[in-house]
């Protein structure tokens, strides 16, 4: 195994999916790379005051500002790309905005003024973020995007998740300790990581979170006979499926049925006894509210059955 550093700059940071983005670093399976990532916006310099405009990667920025991508090499379509975390370290500094985009839900929610800003200062080693306001949370950091490029040519927006290659998936499940599964889009894989996240509540409702800096020690793998299709997930809490459509309810039934044929090979059920055990167990949770689909996650945890 080699263990390889990926510092974001100039050549090695992207604000689109693009299959044709020449890669950042080439790796072989089972190697271990440290990445580097700004926040999504991809400021230089830290905000001083909430909400202060200061230099970032991109004049025009498209979409999240991210890592990669990473060629992983050999790894194909119809593989699958397992990405274990092992570390996840945040910057000292971070910020949340609420209100900022005139949609159906802050319209719904009478956000329809000025942005409201926090400004955080980030403890890695307590654990701990404090607002401009006074506020102390605790923290779980996480990177929102993990994501490869679409089969199809040409630059694609990072901010949909997608079924075929993950991305914009704003699940706080994957921590350090989790391996995300992801099928293979394009040759060599092409992995790009970032919009890390200090803290996020399921939904992510603002549209952000703590969004900040972050540090990431992954470990690239490719797998070939994967328990599920679609982007999966083994984490500290359990086993987690994934949903992502325009409508809450084929989000939902995506999530759910994939996680119903993951407990029919793990314990040899029928689909319909699959569905009675989940009721009892499966936890059903609204990922994300924000990014252009709905997310749901459904969540196994590892001590449900016996």
């Amino acid at each position: 195994m080699t263990i390889h550093e990926l510092h974001p700059g100039s050549g090695t940071t992207i604000d689109v999916f693009d299959r044709d983005t020449p890669p950042a670093l080439s790796v072989d399976p089972g190697d271990t790379v440290v990445v580097g990532s700004l926040d999504a916006s991809g400021h230089l310099e830290r905000q001083r005051t909430p909400g202060e405009r200061r230099p970032t990667m991109f004049t025009d920025r498209r979409g999240h500002c991210l890592t990669g991508p990473v060629e992983v090499r050999g790894a194909a379509p119809g593989d699958v790309l397992a990405v274990r975390i092992g570390s996840v370290t945040p910057g000292e500094w971070g910020w949340t905005i609420a209100g900022a985009k005139d949609n159906a839900l802050n319209r719904a929610l009478g956000l329809t003024g000025e942005p409201s800003w926090l400004l955080w200062e980030i403890d890695a080693d307590a654990g701990t973020a404090t607002s401009d306001r006074g506020h102390t949370v605790r923290t779980a950091p996480f990177l929102g995007v993990i994501g490869l490029p679409p089969a199809e040519p040409g630059p694609h927006s990072t901010i949909p998740p997608r079924a075929a290659g993950g991305g914009n998936i704003d699940c706080r499940e994957l921590t350090a300790g989790a391996t995300l599964f992801l099928p293979v889009t394009v040759p060599g894989a092409l992995l790009h990581l970032g919009d890390g996240h200090a803290a996020q509540g399921d939904g992510e409702v603002c549209g952000t979170a703590i969004e900040c800096p972050m540090t990431t020690e992954v470990t690239l793998d490719v797998v070939t006979a994967p328990p599920v299709p679609g982007p999966h997930a083994v984490t500290p809490g359990g086993r987690v499926t994934f949903g992502f459509d325009a409508d809450l309810n084929a989000a939902t039934v995506e999530a759910l049925a994939a996680m119903l044929t993951w407990m029919q090979h793990l314990y040899d059920l029928d689909r319909g006894t699959a569905t009675a055990l989940a009721s009892t167990v499966v936890d059903l949770r609204v990922t994300q509210v924000a990014n252009e689909t709905w997310g749901v996650h459904a969540v196994l945890p590892h001590d449900a059955i016996t």
